[in-house]
Formats: C-alpha cells, structure tokens, sequence
C-alpha cells in the first residue's frame, strides 16, 4: 500500500483548513486564480485539487448539488462526454454547522474530456472529476471541492510533456495514493478555524 506524507493545510489565510498529500503544491498565484479559489497540482501526476467559495444557490436543492455542480463544470470548461459515474445522498456533517443551522454535503464523480488553459478540442484529455459540495447554510456558503485525475493524456496536450501521452499510470504503481482516496481525505477533514471568512464571525 502506498504511504504519503499527509498535512493539513491551511487555505484562505488560514481561515479553512483540509488534510491532502505534501506532493500536492499551491499554484493559486502562479495561475491567478479567483480570490474565491485555492489550487493544488501534483505536476508529475497532472492531478489537481481545487478548493472555491460560492454564494448559497437556494435554488439548487441539497440532493443531488454535486451532481449539478458537476454539470455546471463541464459546461463551464467546455467538455466533451461528459458522464456521471456516481452520486451519493445527502449527509449531514455536525463539524460545519453554524449558529445551530446544519451544514450538508454531496459528492459526484463524473468523467469528461478537458482541454488545458487556452489549447482547443484536438488538444482534450479525459479525466476523472470528483465533487463534493459542503452546503454551509448558516453562512450562506457553497462549498466545492473539486479533484481532476487523469485517465487518459492526449499527445497534443501541454500536458503530454510533463506526464507523457496515452493511459495515465495508475496511482498505486507510482507509489501514490489514489485520487479518490486524497479526495475523500480532503473532503473529511475540511474545517473552518475563523468563521469571520464568510463575515459571520461570533
């Protein structure tokens, strides 16, 4: 079994904090992502976990909001074949609630084919998405937590440089834990040390 150095790292100042492997580094300034955003790659794997803040969407209904945040995603990057693999039903996480309103969270994984930055269609790779949505209502906050696993590296992707083109290399055989696994780590260490963030504080 693979074994990794796990830490938990501080994201938003400090404010929210996730436990994920140390291979994962922070390129949020080098990609200028929004402030809403944190980002974490794994260069060698072209892994990523992303981590954003949304306002609430009420008119979103808790069962099922990861998968139409999945949705949303593939729209947004312009994705091809997109699937849904699975989803789960709505659990409550007791850790989140704030002023006595519960928080909930989902989870979906889907598969689609993406193309990175600015390179076109000839240029997708197929990758595995995993989305949990953290509903944190007493601060009328959507949370996602969104890692991108490669399946398979097109050759005419910058990508194919870094990792090489075709299949990507299972985890276990690299000596890394898989995806879903940092995924699901992630997901259930995620805690918020300062709720002033979301200016609620007490």
């Amino acid at each position: 079994m693979a074994e990794e150095k796990y830490s938990q790292r501080p994201l938003f100042g400090g404010a929210i904090s996730s436990l994920f492997p140390d291979r994962f580094q922070d390129v949020s300034n080098v990609r200028q992502v929004p402030d809403h955003q944190e980002a974490f790659v794994d260069p060698a794997r072209d892994e990523s976990l992303i981590f954003e803040l949304l306002d609430l969407k009420p008119e979103v209904g808790d069962n099922g909001s990861a998968t139409w945040f999945l949705q949303d995603l593939a729209t947004e990057q312009d994705a091809e074949g997109s699937v849904l693999i699975e989803q789960s039903g709505v659990v409550e996480v007791p850790g989140l609630s704030y002023g006595n309103i519960p928080a909930v969270v989902t989870t979906a994984v889907g598969q689609m084919a993406i193309s990175k930055g600015r390179q076109g269609r000839e240029a997708q790779n197929t990758v595995r998405v995993y989305v949990a949505n953290l509903r944190l209502k007493g601060v009328s906050t959507d949370v996602l937590i969104t890692a991108y696993e490669p399946i398979h590296i097109n050759p005419l992707s910058e990508s194919a440089s870094t990792v090489g083109a075709g299949i990507a290399a299972p985890a276990l055989q690299s000596g890394h834990v898989p995806m879903v696994e940092v995924f699901r780590v992630a997901v259930s260490s995620f805690k918020v040390n300062d709720w002033n963030l979301f200016g609620s504080g007490p």
